[in-house]
């Protein structure tokens, strides 16, 4: 199905930088093949997908029922990762023939590509056309192809990077992770990133998350250590991936995380496509400008990867999946990205100014406690409350000066929030302290008793001459309050004695403590003696049992 020099121009070309937006906004959208874009991300680094436009494409009435095979291309930007894509594009569409890279002077179009420095793709692009193969074993499958924008360019934050390589990855059966040169450390650990960062958004499964992951390493500079193509790079992975016992814990950690999320991991080397390609602002594609070596290995690759005999059906959970249940699971995964589930991955400095800083309130909070522990803590007799304060005061300063004093990384506004995050959790700790010192005191121990004793008395007393004065109702009143805090006195005697129903135990507390604080027993009392003892005759008619007590003592002193 080969287009004329014409036709392939329009549809994104190198020569032809249209942009086409096969959105849900278009009432009759263009029945021309084209990268269509179904993962937007906004300026405000939010993710929105386009579900109409995903939904024209993959709910055809001869493909929603069809199982699908994802094959997409992910890794760092400006690698030459669209570039590649039009190629597999070209052999789609040529029915995989033997020629199917075309004419010399053919240029290469499909997915928008360019030379230079700065990024083309965003987001994440599906090819408008599926593609329907039969496999060997005679069934049709429909062939999805996604590019997918580089990963660390200047204008996306790491989130950006994780969530779309993350996506990507999920919804891919075949995910081609496209690296320059060589297999590097850091290659391995931004994949470990992803990967997880995907594998938090799935649902837990005793099965490997992921398919097929096929290291494709660009512009490989070591054939005579390892040769151009899938043995040599089979070998030269087999290498990198080793797990040794000699390795240190971490380097062992990437590589067991990377064999735990894929079913299938293959590797291929690619030698460089020439200087023309790499130099030329002009450049568009034409093979006649393209290191025949590259050709080559090319007419290797692409076959290797989208071979009828070689497609991955997209399985999750073991069960294949047809396009329609592609589009439910694109929905899906978009809308946990969407959220604040998950939590956001950070870059490597990030994340090392935050330990560096929590260490270093760590060891604050280390030497506040212990010296704080040797003015109030464990036997320590009680203190009063403004020593208390005092010393609480200086222990603090100490401790923020312990703070101030470790060198951190991420600089001093970085560090600011670790200092109000210290100071909050040094006054938490210094009102336990408080509650600890207070607990050591009897009279503070005892208040709880003490206010219902007093309680219980004034009552008595005010039952006593309310009666006397034939207020019957008030010493009824009175008489109910006095009943109540009596029983509330042994409800609490109890609670303190067997451990049980604690809460209503620190209810009583509670209440008891708010009317020891605001002094008004305090006062009844203090009223209610100045009354006794202005008023004796009222007093002993009221309370007669210690007037006939009094009197044998009366008798003796007249004797």
């Amino acid at each position: 199905m080969v287009r004329d020099k014409k036709d392939r121009d329009s549809w994104g070309s190198f020569v032809d930088k249209n942009v086409y937006d096969w959105s849900s906004e278009d009432e009759e959208p263009d029945t021309r093949a084209r990268p269509v874009q179904v993962l937007v991300v906004k300026d405000d680094h939010s993710f929105e997908l386009d579900e109409v436009a995903l939904s024209r494409i993959l709910l055809a009435e001869e493909l929603r029922d069809r199982e699908v095979v994802a094959v997409s291309v992910a890794g760092a930007f400006r690698k030459g990762k669209s570039f590649l894509m039009d190629f597999m594009l070209r052999y789609m569409y040529n029915h995989a023939g033997e020629d199917w890279l075309g004419e010399p002077d053919e240029p290469l179009t499909g997915f928008s590509w360019r030379g230079g420095s700065e990024r083309e793709t965003t987001g994440i692009q599906i090819w408008s056309e599926v593609f329907l193969v039969d496999k060997p074993d005679g069934t049709k499958v429909a062939v999805l192809l996604m590019d997918t924008q580089g990963t660390f360019d200047s204008q996306s934050t790491l989130r950006d990077s994780a969530t779309v390589f993350a996506l990507s990855t999920m919804i891919s059966s075949m995910q081609v992770y496209n690296i320059s040169q060589n297999i590097q450390e850091d290659d391995l650990q931004h994949l470990q990133l992803f990967t997880e960062y995907g594998r938090l958004a799935m649902e837990e499964t005793f099965l490997k998350p992921f398919q097929s992951m096929i290291f494709l390493v660009r512009d490989w500079s070591f054939p005579y250590e390892f040769p151009y193509g899938q043995e040599g790079g089979m070998k030269f992975l087999e290498k990198r991936l080793k797990i040794s016992e000699n390795q240190h814990e971490e380097l062992q950690n990437v590589r067991k995380h990377i064999h735990s999320c894929f079913t299938n991991i293959s590797c291929f080397l690619m030698p460089h496509p020439g200087l023309k390609v790499a130099t030329n602002p002009h450049f568009d594609g034409r093979l006649k400008e393209i290191d025949q070596e590259f050709i080559s290995n090319l007419q290797v690759l692409v076959p290797w990867l989208l071979g009828p005999k070689n497609l991955d059906v997209k399985e999750i959970n073991g069960s294949k999946i047809t396009c329609r249940g592609l589009l439910e699971y694109f929905k899906a995964y978009i809308k946990i990205y969407q959220g604040e589930e998950l939590p956001h991955p950070k870059s490597m400095l990030q994340a090392t100014a935050e330990a560096n800083n929590l260490a270093a309130v760590a060891a604050a909070k280390d030497l506040y406690n212990r010296k704080m522990e040797e003015v109030s803590g464990g036997d320590r007799p009680f203190l009063a409350p403004s020593e208390l304060q005092a010393r609480h005061a200086v222990i603090r300063e100490e401790a923020l000066a312990v703070f101030r004093g470790v060198k951190k990384m991420g600089g001093e506004e970085f560090s600011r929030r670790y200092l109000l995050q210290l100071e909050a959790e040094i006054d938490e700790l210094f009102v336990q302290y408080i509650k600890h010192n207070d607990s050591k005191n009897i009279f503070h121990a005892a208040r709880t008793p003490a206010t219902l004793f007093v309680v219980i008395f004034v009552m008595y007393v005010s039952a006593g001459i309310t009666g006397f004065v034939g207020v019957d109702v008030i010493a009824s009143v009175c008489n109910m309050v006095l009943g109540f805090a009596l029983i509330t006195l042994c409800t609490w005697a109890y609670i303190r004695y067997s451990g049980e129903y604690r809460e209503l135990g620190a209810v009583i507390d509670q209440v008891a403590g708010a009317l020891w604080d605001q002094g008004s027993t305090n006062e009844a009392l203090y009223k209610l003696y100045n009354v006794a003892a202005n008023h004796r005759q009222l007093y002993n008619h009221a309370f007669p049992g210690h007037q006939s007590d009094q009197h044998p003592e009366q008798d003796k002193k007249r004797n």
